[in-house]
């Protein structure tokens, strides 16, 4: 009887292959891809389908403007702040353990978020969400790139990629539709399921794995001042109209922010093992690629945040109807970025990078029309398919060039930077927009303060995303033909909350964070 165990362990170790063994058409395979698909797709929905509730939430807990920008913003400040972290844990503790780990996080955090009783709890509870959605985001590709054998992975990239756009793409309708028919509770409950899917198939089909290059110490400094840092700003910002900008708080907060931000720098200056390779920024590429990145989803996040509340609080529209109005960009970026990164390998990066933000600056402007009477098919159907067909020709082209701005080795966390740079920019968009907007003060939900403050709102996002382009085209230039070597399909990532829209080839190996496989 003692020797039957033995026989059997071995059966159970050849039915679980090694990573960069499993094949993409197995069983263990396609349980891989249950497991990071569902996994990164709560972080997917979730950065679109809570804008949608917003209203509503804000009519429940009988709060202001200020509370719905915490809701966004404190989900968005713990992912931005640790995000790059979340990918260096995963390098030395092991992918699927962190992973595991963000997926528990998550799925308690969500059920805070849906027994909030107040909306003081709620911001608490996105803010932990956040740290879920960091240990989470990273892990997604780096253990889809570290388990499948080389020859599976674009294979297994491109599903990932097309059923993540497809969450990503569904998530404001679902939303809407959550928050009319039953509950806005039911947008954080519905985390729950896809997490218990998530973890089964982690825990039982996902094997380890590491980086064997990675740091032998974790920056850990650098990442708390990193966080400090945004906290204090977005504090201040989203603080400063109702407290007042001298208040004491607001001014702490302030130079806090300020203080912990020159600090991670010093930091990274000078640590043996930075979080963040300053070095990467000598590239005026590089450099310029993510200044673009921070002004146009910047603009982006700010005027999509706005946009739910105008189309319910101002027009009229149920969240259901909301919802819907959304959808075309995300459906749009998925049928056109691909194209788009072909059209950016043939003719370079530049025009694509001018020309796209400068289209989108056009649908930006273009919603002003969004008022009450107007239309949907001739005010806001137009005006978010032109602002999508300019982003779809920016995302790809803009990915590309950042990584091909960076060294082989530095792809990983080039990428990586590049998402944080999205997220910290939506972070500040939203917490300074309204306040620039005149959308601020304990009547900013009012309809008619609310509208005035959106047009501004909307207009200064078109001034942004236009400035994004002027500066790629005095700034990007064709990369060298060594460096296009390196990504010689076009890598399609949405910095800001969604998945990439096209299975292009990374890279080896995946290092550091790799997020946003954004936006």
């Amino acid at each position: 009887m003692a020797a039957n165990p033995a026989p059997e362990g071995v059966a159970r170790a050849r039915a679980a292959p090694a990573a960069g063994e499993v094949s993409y058409r197995s069983g263990p395979g396609r349980w891989v891809l249950v497991a990071t698909i569902c996994g990164s797709g709560l972080v997917f929905l979730d950065g679109s389908v809570v804008n949608v509730a917003l209203p509503t939430i804000a009519r429940e807990f009988d709060t202001g403007l200020a509370s719905l920008q915490w809701t966004v913003n404190a989900y968005t400040l713990t992912l931005a702040g640790l995000l790059l972290l979340g990918g260096s844990l995963g390098d030395h503790f092991g992918r699927k353990r962190v992973f595991i780990t963000g997926i528990v996080w998550f799925a308690v955090a969500s059920l805070l978020c849906g027994l909030a009783p107040n909306a003081q709890v709620l911001v608490g509870a996105r803010a932990i969400q956040g740290v879920g959605a960091a240990l989470l985001t990273p892990g997604s590709l780096a253990i889809i790139e570290a388990t499948f054998r080389p020859s599976d992975r674009a294979a297994a990239i491109g599903a990932w990629t097309g059923l993540g756009g497809v969450a990503t793409a569904v998530a404001p309708l679902l939303g809407g539709f959550l928050t009319e028919a039953v509950t806005w509770r039911l947008v954080f409950f519905i985390n729950l399921p896809l997490t218990a899917i998530a973890l089964w198939a982690a825990i039982r089909h996902v094997p380890e794995s590491r980086d064997p290059r990675a740091a032998p110490r974790l920056d850990l400094a650098g990442a708390g001042l990193a966080a400090l840092g945004l906290a204090g700003i977005t504090y201040a910002l989203t603080e400063g109209t109702g407290s007042g900008w001298t208040a004491p708080l607001v001014l702490g907060a302030a130079v806090l922010g300020v203080a912990a931000l020159a600090g991670f720098v010093a930091v990274e200056r000078f640590s043996r093992y930075p979080l963040l390779p300053l070095h990467l920024f000598k590239s005026r590429q590089f450099t310029s690629a993510n200044v673009v990145t921070f002004l146009v989803y910047g603009a982006l996040s700010g005027a999509f945040f706005l946009l739910p509340i105008q189309l319910q609080r101002v027009v009229g529209q149920s969240p259901l109807t909301a919802g819907t109005a959304l959808m075309p960009v995300t459906l749009v970026m998925l049928l056109l970025s691909a194209r788009a990164g072909r059209l950016a390998e043939r003719i370079g990066p530049r025009l694509p990078m001018t020309l796209g933000p400068l289209i989108a600056a056009v649908g930006l402007a273009m919603m002003v029309l969004v008022a009450p009477g107007r239309s949907y098919w001739l005010s806001t159907l137009p005006a978010v398919v032109v602002f999508a067909l300019g982003l779809s020709l920016t995302v790809a082209p803009l990915t590309s060039t950042v990584l091909a701005a960076a060294s082989e080795e530095h792809a990983g966390i080039a990428s990586a930077v590049n998402n944080t740079v999205a997220r910290a920019a939506g972070l500040l968009a939203i917490a300074t927009l309204p306040v620039v907007a005149g959308i601020a003060g304990a009547d900013a939900l009012d309809p008619d303060v609310f509208a005035a403050g959106f047009r501004m709102a909307t207009m200064i996002s078109a001034v942004l995303v236009a400035a994004g382009g002027v500066l790629a085209f005095l700034t990007i230039r064709t990369p060298r033909a060594e460096d296009a070597a390196r990504c010689p399909e076009p890598v399609m990532s949405c910095p800001l909350d969604a998945p990439r829209l096209a299975s292009g080839r990374r890279p080896e190996p995946v290092s550091q964070a790799q997020a946003s496989p954004g936006s």
